[in-house]
């Protein structure tokens, strides 16, 4: 029920919930690589928070996606590292079933170019620190955007 409210839809493919807020609210979902309509679906991990995306929207809409796609071309560890997370994010979507129409296409831009740092941060919730490098980063710079709402008090837990 709080994901189809944080949706405003119902819930489609979900597989679990990968990442919770501090308070226990849903934030990232993973989801199968085709919806149950057959459309292919390549975001695996998909965040469900309102107030998440719209600080990630911020973070968009501040250049910073195109600052991370240039640093890519100049940065041969960061690339590498960008590379491995785009890398684990197919074999793990792959493990959920193979679909032909998205083989070997990540998202958000994964492995050359930052299309969506909202895949990018869903990435990094799910799986922890240290698996999507720019996901990590886009994460430090949202700081606490939980704080001033239901999510900053851990008692509250739907």
């Amino acid at each position: 029920m709080t994901i189809a409210e944080q949706l405003g839809r119902p819930p489609r493919a979900i597989v679990e919930v990968s990442s919770r807020c501090p308070s226990g609210h849903p934030n990232v979902v993973k989801t199968e690589p085709r919806l149950p309509d057959g459309t292919p679906f390549p975001t695996l991990y998909y965040l469900t928070c309102p107030r998440l995306a719209g600080a990630i929207g911020t973070l968009e809409a501040s250049g910073l996606m195109a600052e991370m796609s240039q640093r890519l071309t100049e940065d041969a560890d960061l690339a590498a590292a960008y590379r491995s997370a785009h890398e684990a994010y197919l074999a793990e979507r792959e493990a959920l079933g193979h679909v032909e129409e998205i083989d070997g296409i990540t998202a958000g831009g994964m492995p050359t170019r930052v299309k969506c740092l909202h895949v990018l941060v869903g990435h990094s919730l799910a799986k922890g620190p240290g698996v999507n490098p720019l996901g990590d980063e886009a994460i430090a710079l949202l700081g606490d955007w939980w704080t001033n709402s239901s999510c900053a008090d851990p008692s509250v837990v739907e």
